[in-house]
C-alpha cells in the first residue's frame, strides 16, 4: 500500500528522550520552589529527602523514585501528576480555569463543558449531526452498522483504523510494535483531524480505545454526533472470533474476564456519547432503523419492516 504524504513516524532514542525529560522535570521543580520562596534546604526537609538528592533532581541528573517524587510534590503543594506532566508549561489562564472547574460540583461540570464548547468555535448541532461517529468496543457492530448508515445517508463511510494505516503505510500492529502507544495515539488524532477537515459529512467507526485519549475524545464529542454501539460481552467475543481473530480462544476464561474488565473501565468514557445503541439480539436492519431514530433522521420504511 502506498503511504500518504504525511510526516514519517519517528521514535526518539530512548536515552536522549529520558535525559531531556529529566532536565525539564528538574527545571520545573526549581522554578516551583523559587516561586514559593523555598530554599533547597527547606524543600528537602519538608519532603524528607536529602538536599544532595534534590540538587541532583533539579540539575536533571536524578532519576528519582515515584515515592520520593510524591513527597517533593506534596512539599511544594501540587498534585504529583501536575509536577511530572510532560511537555511545555501550560498557560496561566489554563491553570486558573482548571482550578475553577475543579471547584465545581460533578453535576455541574457537564453543563460547564457545553457552555464553553458552545461559545468557542464548536460546530452547530446541524453540522455535528451530519458527522456521525460510532464508538465502542470491538465486536459491537460499528463497522457493519456504519457502512449501512453511510449508504443510507449517501455519505462516506470511514474506518479510522484503516485511515491511520493508509496515512502511515503500516499496519496497526506494526505501528504499535515499532513506535508504541504514544505514536499510535498521535497518528490517530492526526487522522481524525484530517477527516474533519476534508469531509463536511460522514459516518466514522473509531477504535475501541479512542476514548482513552482525553484530547481526541474531546475533539470527537465536540465535532461529531457520537453514538455508543454496545453489545453484551459474550456477543463482543463471538463477533471478534467470527472476524477471524481466534486469539481469545487460547485462554477463553481469562479473555472474558479481561473483556469485562475493559468494558467496565471504559463505560464512563463511552457514556459521554450523546446516544447509545445495543446491538445484541437485533438484526442489522433493526439496528439501522434505531440508529436513524437516534440521529433524528426518519425512515418509515425501515421502521415498518423491523417492527
Amino acid at each position: 500500500m502506498k503511504p500518504a504524504t504525511t510526516a514519517p513516524l519517528t521514535k526518539p532514542p530512548a536515552g536522549r528522550d529520558s535525559d531531556a525529560y529529566l532536565h525539564r522535570l528538574g527545571e520545573r521543580v526549581r522554578t516551583l520552589r523559587n516561586q514559593r520562596g523555598m530554599t533547597r534546604k527547606a524543600l528537602a526537609q519538608h519532603a524528607k529527602v536529602s538536599e544532595r538528592y534534590l540538587a541532583q533532581l533539579e540539575a536533571g541528573q536524578g532519576n528519582i523514585s515515584i515515592v520520593l517524587l510524591r513527597r517533593v510534590a506534596r512539599a511544594i503543594g501540587l498534585p504529583v501528576a501536575q509536577l511530572v506532566h510532560d511537555g511545555t508549561e501550560p498557560p496561566l489562564d489554563l491553570v486558573l480555569l482548571t482550578q475553577f472547574l475543579e471547584r465545581l460540583p460533578p453535576d455541574m461540570l457537564g453543563e460547564a463543558r457545553k457552555l464553553v464548547t458552545g461559545h468557542f468555535s464548536s460546530p452547530s448541532e446541524d453540522v455535528r449531526r451530519k458527522r456521525v461517529a460510532l464508538i465502542g468496543l470491538r465486536g459491537g457492530g460499528k463497522s457493519t452498522l456504519g457502512a449501512l448508515l453511510a449508504q443510507k445517508l449517501g455519505v462516506p463511510f470511514i474506518e479510522l483504523d484503516r485511515e491511520i494505516e493508509r496515512r502511515s503505510g503500516a499496519s496497526l500492529s506494526e505501528i504499535f510494535d515499532m513506535f508504541g502507544q504514544e505514536t499510535f495515539r498521535r497518528a490517530e488524532r492526526d487522522a481524525l483531524d484530517d477527516v474533519l477537515r476534508q469531509h463536511p459529512s460522514f459516518v466514522i467507526a473509531t477504535s475501541g480505545s479512542i476514548v482513552t485519549e482525553p484530547g481526541t475524545l474531546e475533539l470527537l464529542l465536540s465535532s461529531c454526533f457520537t453514538v455508543w454501539v454496545r453489545a453484551e460481552p459474550q456477543e463482543h467475543m463471538k463477533r471478534v472470533m467470527a472476524q477471524g481473530d481466534m486469539r481469545p480462544m487460547a485462554h477463553s476464561a481469562r479473555a472474558m474476564e479481561d473483556l469485562i474488565s475493559i468494558l467496565k473501565s471504559r463505560e464512563p468514557l463511552y457514556a459521554r456519547a450523546e446516544a447509545a445503541l445495543t446491538t445484541t439480539g437485533q438484526s442489522p436492519e433493526q439496528n439501522l432503523a434505531e440508529l436513524l431514530r437516534l440521529i433524528a433522521i426518519p425512515d418509515t420504511r425501515i421502521t415498518r419492516q423491523s417492527a
